[in-house]
């Protein structure tokens, strides 16, 4: 059983940045598919930015050109760097992984964007 444990949500005003990071209980090399997605109130969860097995990334429309995703062997950790950060953004913002062709969720790190 793989843990994804999120932080470094909060409360950040529009325009401001944040960045979350995802440590998971195995070595984050031994995991494929890394990605963070995010769901808004009453809203679907969405995909934000991911790893794809080859090692290249998807973002989502919303994120592309203020988001980055990173993964950092040697901190163990997937982040994710956000700028320009407007109120439809405020979400639960989940990690996720695969291994095994298992598939692993966190509990969420909640961003809200507010005056």
């Amino acid at each position: 059983q793989v843990q994804l444990v999120e932080s470094g949500g909060g409360l950040v005003q529009p325009g401001g940045s944040l960045t979350l990071s995802c440590v998971p209980s195995e070595r984050i090399f031994t995991m494929t598919g890394m990605g963070w997605y995010r769901q808004a109130p009453g809203k679907q969860r969405e995909l934000v930015a991911r790893f794809t097995n080859l090692g290249r990334i998807n973002y989502a429309d919303p994120a592309k050109g203020r988001f980055t995703i990173s993964r950092d062997d040697a901190k163990n950790a997937l982040n994710l760097q956000m700028n320009g950060l407007q109120p439809n953004d405020t979400a639960v913002y989940y990690c996720r992984g695969l291994k095994n062709t298992m598939e692993y969720w966190g509990k969420g790190t909640l961003v809200i964007v507010s005056p």
